[in-house]
């Protein structure tokens, strides 16, 4: 059995005051286009269809075509879990209704678990569909007090599902969650991923998931797999933040033999914008080629470029943001020292500040614009005088 697996839309992703949506939609018409080549025998969506629980209406109208395209038009099973953005009881609504049409999604933990079943020429494939759940709703849901902590969460829900699992069957888990591969504390591999937990581990132990052939992840934006080559994270489609710049975004292709043995192959999408960090001095990046790519500018000017948005979107007509980077101030002087500069003129003081403040010393331009600058001052004190 052959099945995509993608995660992390986030359709309706707010970057930098940009709306993605027109760029969502451009990776999506790619992806639709390789779902209509290669007729997959299902569509997994690993959580985070929606950035926020209550998305605008163009991202529900992006998704409910998406959704439609797949699941009605091309008959393709598609499905999906709530990630830890969506809203559970928006997504499960309509479900039992959405079953008959192809689409089986899940938006609240509830039990008994019952899997959804798809077949090949070699059988049963058994697809277990967990949305995020926190912590304290699973130990309402499964009446078990031991569960404090998303590792907790995740063994009780595997145990109960171990407990009914077909043995003459193939199983694929779809789960969104911060897997690591002993539950040991990792960071995330995106400044744009919410964290699960506030104070407390957000991560789980994939060993709790050893018993399933395949294991379908959302959450973290960069793919990779967690202690074994069928536990994946597809990652999300495009990149929503700067930290995402080096990470190739795309999809899996998971091929599940008849006796359980999983090929997986990555796909790259390509981008209407891609997004990176472009670093240098104004004069240099204003002999840039026009691009529309989502750039974020750090100036290495030391001094002041009035207008420095403006004049890089010249450039750069979709430029995030831009700054310029200064060296940090280290306060190491001691008390004498500090006594001592107050007995310096203002011009030394200047270039004492500037030194430490830039790690450098200030150039002969420099000191000329400050001495300008002083002088001013000085002839308008004089004058209030």
């Amino acid at each position: 059995m052959k099945f995509f697996h993608t995660a992390d839309w986030h359709l309706g992703k707010l970057v930098q005051g940009v709306y993605m949506t027109e760029d969502q939609e451009y990776i999506l018409e790619q992806f639709i286009e390789a779902v209509k080549a290669e007729t997959p025998d299902a569509v997994i969506i690993a959580g985070d269809l929606y950035d926020r629980a209550v998305p605008p209406t163009e991202a529900v109208q992006l998704l409910n075509r998406v959704l439609e395209i797949i699941a009605i038009e091309l008959n393709i099973p598609l499905l999906a879990i709530a990630g830890n953005h969506d809203s559970p009881s928006r997504l499960h609504f309509g479900r039992e209704v959405m079953k008959q049409s192809g689409f089986h999604i899940t938006g609240e933990l509830s039990e008994p678990f019952q899997p959804v079943v798809l077949h090949d020429d070699a059988g049963e494939v058994h697809f277990h569909l967990v949305p995020y759940t926190d912590p304290s709703q699973v130990r309402l849901a499964l009446e078990d007090e031991t569960v404090k902590t998303h590792d907790d969460a995740l063994r009780a829900i595997t145990a109960k599902i171990e407990a009914v699992k077909d043995p003459n069957a193939r199983h694929v888990f779809v789960g969104h969650a911060f897997l690591t591969s002993h539950g040991e504390e990792k960071e995330n591999t995106s400044t744009s991923e919410r964290q699960l937990s506030i104070g407390g581990a957000d991560q789980a132990s994939a060993g709790y998931l050893d018993g399933f052939d395949y294991v379908a992840l959302g959450h973290l934006h960069q793919g990779h797999f967690v202690g074994r080559q069928t536990v994946q994270y597809s990652g999300s489609p495009l990149k929503y933040s700067l930290s995402e710049q080096t990470h190739k975004k795309g999809y899996l292709v998971v091929d599940i033999a008849a006796d359980g043995t999983v090929e997986v192959e990555k796909r790259l999408l390509e981008p209407k914008h891609d997004m990176y960090a472009v670093e240098g001095y104004i004069a240099d990046i204003l002999e840039h080629e026009i691009c529309e790519d989502y750039v974020f500018v750090k100036l290495l000017d030391e001094t002041v470029v009035l207008s420095a948005m403006e004049k890089i979107r010249s450039v750069y007509p979709n430029a995030m943001h831009v700054e310029r980077e200064f060296p940090t101030l280290s306060v190491t002087d001691s008390e004498s020292t500090l006594k001592d500069r107050t007995k310096m003129s203002d011009f030394a003081l200047f270039q004492s500040f500037y030194e430490e403040v830039r790690g450098s010393e200030a150039t002969e331009a420099t000191e000329q614009l400050f001495q300008d600058a002083l002088q001013a001052l000085n002839v308008k004190e004089g004058e209030r005088k």
